[in-house]
């Protein structure tokens, strides 16, 4: 059973820092690209990183191209997301999935809260 769980989270000023992990399991990780998506209130869940299965490219919107850095552990089955310069618009729920362009899988883990407020 595919699972993901979120975690890292939490209130940061504007310019500040987080780094998210992601913890997947049920599938065949290493073979996998992964993502990460945010949904902010009100609106549609966004693709914000993407890495594929080999590293050998990422995938970032314009919007935190250059904030942002999405890495991978395949020991661990981990995908960090390590955000930087962080702004209000970057306020949302994160989430990890499989896929460079889109989700893999329908199933979602809890997700981890960022707020980014002063």
């Amino acid at each position: 059973q595919v699972h993901f769980v979120e975690s890292g989270g939490g209130l940061v000023q504007p310019g500040g820092s987080l780094k998210l992990s992601c913890a997947a399991s049920g599938f065949d990780f290493r073979s996998a690209s992964m993502s990460w998506y945010r949904q902010a209130p009100g609106k549609e869940r966004e693709l914000v990183a993407a890495i594929r299965f080999d590293r050998r490219g990422t995938n970032y919107p314009t919007s935190v191209k250059g904030r942002f850095t999405i890495s991978r552990d395949d020991f661990r089955n981990t995908v960090d997301l390590e955000m930087n310069s962080l702004q209000p618009e970057d306020t949302a729920v994160y989430y990890c999935n499989a896929g460079f362009y889109s989700a893999l899988y329908d199933t979602w883990g809890q997700g981890t809260q960022v707020t980014v407020s002063s």
